[in-house]
């Protein structure tokens, strides 16, 4: 094991500040409150974009959130916003891509909380720096590069909290957890024109798969695997996209819903339905959240 990772301590700060509110940022938040994950405990990987509004909206609706991240400045601070704002929180400093530290990370959840109801698994990224993009002009390095960047984290956090559901008792809906990758609209319908990275929608698509065959097989353990495909999110990730003015107008067209790029909050709200009792009946699927994008042209 890496002598880097870090794990906070639930005793270092790490508490609900009784008396506090949860107040909703926003419309689409104060119509999600209901305290729906009340007495679960979520883990989510990433600690920016998507991973962030998760931990949030998940924190305001009762959840223990537990963040892990191989940012250990960017964990901090998002745990201490959810906590300071009377949610309650915990993380841990670990790159997902090594197997002893996300087994390492996993471990202190649990050691945290007692059990894991629910991953929101998001950690992956772009794999342009690595030379990702059409397959001919790839070399072998770009290709294992982005897909240890994406595939290995969603494998990792998968597997363990597969592993710690099985041995745990079922929560009162009657299920032992819920699973949610999320994935790529990409990996199903792409845009050569803009982007051409084949290596990460590859990967996308092989958690598509996974999220099946997963499905199938713990479902008579009472676990649940979902995943949402997401369409062009105003993410850390994306800001290439948004500060070109040619995607940015492909973007208000190919997701007419939003008029251009997706909040990461809309993402996030997908993702407490999908941890949440409202789809204690629902696995194996795979839910678009792309303003349009998976069933509309984007002529000029």
């Amino acid at each position: 094991m890496r002598s880097d990772l870090v794990v906070c301590p639930p005793t270092v700060a790490l508490f609900r500040r009784p008396g506090r509110p949860l107040e909703p940022m926003n419309l689409l938040e104060r119509v999600m409150m209901s305290e729906s994950l009340a007495d679960r405990t979520i883990l989510v990987t990433g600690a920016s974009g998507i991973a962030a509004s998760g931990a949030r909206l998940f924190a305001r609706e009762g959840a223990s959130v537990f963040i892990v991240s191989r940012t250990g400045e960017k964990c901090e601070r998002l745990a201490d916003e959810v906590n300071e704002a009377g949610g309650t929180a915990a993380w841990a400093k670990a790159d997902l891509t090594v197997e002893a530290e996300a087994d390492a990370a996993t471990g202190a959840c649990v050691a945290e909380f007692g059990r894991i109801d629910g991953l929101f698994a998001v950690a992956g990224g772009s794999g342009r720096r690595f030379g990702d993009g059409p397959i001919h002009e790839m070399d072998l390095g770009g290709w294992e590069e982005t897909v240890k960047l994406n595939g290995h984290p969603a494998f990792l956090a998968a597997r363990n909290s597969v592993r710690t559901m099985r041995e745990q008792v079922s929560n009162p809906s009657g299920t032992r957890g819920s699973i949610v990758l999320v994935t790529s609209v990409l990996a199903a319908h792409p845009v050569p024109s803009h982007f051409a990275t084949h290596a990460y929608a590859a990967v996308k698509g092989a958690e598509v798969s996974l999220t099946t065959t997963m499905a199938s097989y713990y479902a008579t353990d009472g676990i649940r695997v979902n995943a949402i495909a997401p369409g062009l999110i105003r993410t850390p990730m994306s800001e290439r996209a948004a500060e070109d003015p040619v995607i940015s107008a492909y973007a208000a067209r190919k997701q007419p819903l939003a008029g251009g790029l997706l909040k990461p909050e809309e993402v996030a709200a997908a993702g407490l339905f999908l941890l949440s009792d409202a789809s204690r009946h629902i696995t194996g699927q795979i839910l678009g959240v792309d303003g349009g994008w998976s069933v509309t042209e984007a002529a000029p």
